[in-house]
């Protein structure tokens, strides 16, 4: 079995404005330990050598998921999607606000100004749109969640995990 993996990212929260929420907005009423949530993630994040800041603050990632689009199409996805990672993850940045994503864009080699008009023209919003459709048919509710065929693997794990999940649906190792 040959499997192609692709990089699409669902927001849990399409309804969060672009300045953003606070954690403690985001989860009022819910009874989640927000420190205990951070500190389990920050534990993962090291324990697979990935970057983590505590923040307060969650993002809106609908644009840097249109400017994703874009740039798998031009060839720079992986550049842009680890762009776009590390300023929300390792740096709490805003990845809601153009021009936070017209600074990725240029960093992973892209037109800053064609993005800007990317985003203007909603070239890549329908795409969005139907990842979002198929996260809720899925029943996704948790990012990154990693689904071959019937078995899932959700949160962030190190590459063995996702390797196993893959060899347990069927997939052979490919040597590149």
């Amino acid at each position: 079995m040959d499997l192609t993996i692709r990089w699409t990212a669902f927001p849990l929260h399409p309804e969060t404005p672009e300045e953003g929420r606070t954690l403690d907005e985001l989860f009022a009423g819910r009874g989640v330990d927000i420190p205990a949530v951070l500190a389990r993630l920050k534990s993962t994040a090291a324990g697979l050598g990935l970057p983590f800041t505590e923040r307060n603050m969650t993002y809106n990632s609908r644009r840097a998921q249109e400017l994703g689009k874009w740039a798998e199409e031009e060839g720079r996805g992986d550049a842009f999607h680890l762009l776009a990672f590390e300023a929300y993850f390792a740096h709490g940045r805003n990845i809601g606000r153009l021009d936070v994503l017209q600074e990725l864009a240029a960093a992973a080699g892209l037109d800053p100004q064609e993005a800007r008009k990317v985003l203007a023209q909603g070239r890549y919003q329908a795409a969005v749109d139907a990842d979002w459709q198929r996260s809720r048919e899925l029943g996704i509710t948790a990012v990154p969640t990693f689904q071959i065929q019937d078995r899932r693997l959700v949160g962030a794990h190190p590459y063995e995990a996702i390797r196993d999940l893959a060899i347990s649906a069927g997939a052979t190792h490919r040597k590149s």
